[in-house]
């Protein structure tokens, strides 16, 4: 048979269905480029650690982060684990000033739970995707080390139990691993400073205080809210970006569950971390959303010198 190839060279370009996946990679590519090599804290909580589906593609976004050339390392607490846990065991959960009263019991379910369970969970779903993934705690090298918190309420010092107060990071092995090419993944539990306890550390805490000594470029919380509202309830409206001391100034209205949360991300922006950002953990692949597009979802906070950043989201 004789093909005709001038007949053939005029026939209309085909159109490839592929094509808007390419205009998404190249949409991301000023992102990947922006954030080669940098360090990325990333605080795991809320839905995104109950549903099923939620973790699968978090696990996903953490592996795509490390092979697009950042360095993520993940921290998580545990708290709807922790609190069934607890009621398996007879133990009461009881809250004072938003953090869980931690008896020498409870602080053993605590162990279990974050250590054991969680982490070894998500250490799990990391590495179906290949052996990258390591699970340590705060306890580990001395990674985390803290003292016994006792918050005020009404003017009083009130005995929590075993919660701690961060007063140093030791950031050796997570550096260590990061440069085997590891993905770290922290549960947040500290060692005492002095009295040769444990202690359960609030993990956005603990996040915000890591990002900060890693030198971290992002600090990312997950939560279960689209981000930081303009004047919530009466506005659904979402704050793109805010300074730490726009963000500082809101902090007396905040709700309790966002206090710790806006908290680190003021804390980790004025001790070296590039910007800190809180997004809707509810969302598949908010992570991706959140770095490597344009428009971006969710909150920023910058530092206050930074005050020409603009407002995209992907932007640092």
């Amino acid at each position: 048979m004789t093909v005709n190839h001038s007949e053939e060279r005029k026939s209309p370009t085909r159109k490839h269905t592929a094509l808007p996946k390419a205009q998404i990679l190249i949409e991301a590519l000023p992102w990947l480029v922006r954030h080669n090599g940098k360090t990325v804290v990333i605080k795991f909580g809320g839905n995104a650690m109950i549903d099923e589906d939620l973790k699968a593609a978090f696990a996903q976004d953490v592996v795509f982060l490390h092979h697009a050339g950042l360095k993520p390392v993940v921290v998580h607490g545990g708290g709807p684990q922790i609190s069934a846990a607890l009621d398996r065991h007879g133990i009461v959960s009881e809250f004072k000033a938003g953090l869980r009263v931690t008896t020498e019991d409870a602080m053993d379910v605590v162990r279990m739970v974050l250590a054991g369970q969680v982490q070894r969970e998500l250490v799990g779903l990391l590495n179906q995707h290949g052996p990258l993934a390591i699970g340590l705690t705060g306890e580990d090298a001395h990674t985390i080390t803290a003292i016994r918190h006792q918050p005020e309420i009404d003017g009083e010092l009130v005995d929590i139990g075993r919660v701690g107060e961060i007063t140093d990071i030791d950031t050796g092995l997570i550096d260590a691993l990061l440069a085997d090419g590891r993905i770290p993944v922290v549960s947040s539990i500290a060692r005492s400073q002095d009295d040769g306890h444990v202690y359960n550390v609030n993990a956005d805490t603990a996040a915000a205080a890591l990002a900060a000594a890693l030198g971290a470029e992002t600090l990312m919380v997950l939560t279960d809210v689209e981000g930081l509202y303009e004047d919530w309830p009466n506005s659904d409206e979402v704050i793109s970006r805010l300074t730490a001391s726009q963000l500082e100034k809101l902090m007396p209205e905040l709700s309790s569950g966002m206090v710790p949360k806006m908290e680190g991300c003021l804390h980790a922006v004025r001790n070296g971390v590039t910007n800190a950002r809180v997004i809707d953990g509810r969302v598949q692949h908010s992570i991706l959303l959140e770095i490597f597009t344009d428009e971006g979802i969710g909150t920023m906070v910058v530092p206050d010198e930074k005050t020409d950043v603009p407002d995209a989201q992907g932007e640092s």
